[in-house]
């Protein structure tokens, strides 16, 4: 169904996050970028999801060591592990950002959590985020390197909202160019890829949370130059064949600069025979599903997450 305009509750989100910002992202650089987002958190009315076990972890990564923290659900194991990936154009994120969302995703999705904070932009450019995410999947995947941690029999995905679903997405592609980890699945959330400038969502829709200065200081950051992100591995659309990744759930907003390069990922995967759960919000904007808090409350982010949750629960067989 068209709209107009965003719904009203995320519009009044919209404007309570606008007071916090002086100036643009890109005038306050990174380091400004992310005091901005820790103050936003500190300032939220709160109330996370209860689940059975939170820790936080240090694994090995391709430059040292890497933090995750581990989510798990009340029940008893065993359990399918979901390797997530956080939001925040590869510059801002962490593992704090998205606390909330994947306290949620576990109680829906009835899997194991491992959130990865992998290394930021511009300190640590394309290909390093990459690289992080995939050696995170593996340890994930290697029953003697996560076994005292993570459930070595369950089931295995990834996931990630924005820049996240961008990693979840080229982490498949890894998986089936290498013959990888058996993964089972991956949930992208409003992912970044398949975006190009002349999208009518890239020229109608920048100004809603991510508006077009924005949106090019991230790739500056990340990509540097074009010439790595035409590389699949910076954006998977430009893959010739994905018919070896796994199925797939696919979320988009209405009002999001994204939304048609997720939409037309969607169809990409879908030509190539990979079977796709496709979930448009209309009424929504880039970052919907983080609008989780107590003070904040939308009601389509709750049900776009339980969907989420749902998609993984089925395709991983958990708590059966």
């Amino acid at each position: 169904m068209a709209t107009d305009e965003p719904h009203p509750d995320v519009q009044s989100v919209l404007r309570s996050r606008e007071r916090l910002r002086v100036v643009s992202l890109p005038t306050m650089g990174a380091r400004g970028a992310r005091l901005l987002t820790r103050l936003g958190l500190w300032l939220q009315d709160s109330d996370p999801p209860e689940v059975g076990d939170v820790a936080d972890l240090t694994i090995p990564g391709p430059d040292g060591d890497l933090p995750v923290r581990r989510y798990r659900p009340e029940r008893a194991g065993p359990y399918p592990t979901v390797v997530f990936y956080h939001g925040g154009g590869f510059v801002v994120g962490s593992l704090d950002t998205h606390d909330h969302l994947c306290r949620r995703l576990t109680v829906e999705s009835d899997c194991e959590i491992l959130s990865v904070d992998y290394r930021l932009a511009p300190e640590h450019p394309f290909p390093a985020a990459v690289e992080d995410a995939y050696a995170a999947l593996e340890w994930a995947a290697d029953p003697e390197a996560g076994a005292d941690v993570l459930d070595p029999d369950g089931g295995l995905a990834v996931a990630g909202d924005s820049a996240g679903g961008n990693l979840a997405a080229v982490v498949s592609l890894l998986v089936a160019e290498r013959d990888g980890p058996d993964l089972d699945y991956q949930s992208l959330v409003y992912p970044a890829v398949g975006t190009r400038e002349d999208q009518p969502s890239m020229r109608e829709y920048t100004g809603y949370v991510l508006d077009e200065e924005t949106i090019r200081w991230f790739d500056r950051s990340y990509y540097g130059t074009e010439i790595h992100r035409r590389n699949p591995y910076a954006d998977p659309s430009r893959a010739c064949d994905l018919s070896g990744v796994p199925p797939a759930t696919v979320v988009t907003a209405g009002f999001d600069p994204l939304r048609d390069g997720g939409i037309a990922y969607a169809r990409q995967l879908v030509g190539d025979g990979v079977p796709v759960r496709f979930r448009n919000y209309p009424d929504m904007v880039h970052g919907f599903a983080g609008m989780l808090s107590e003070s904040e409350g939308v009601e389509r982010a709750a049900e776009a997450v339980a969907a989420v949750g749902a998609d993984l629960r089925d395709e991983l067989g958990a708590g059966d």
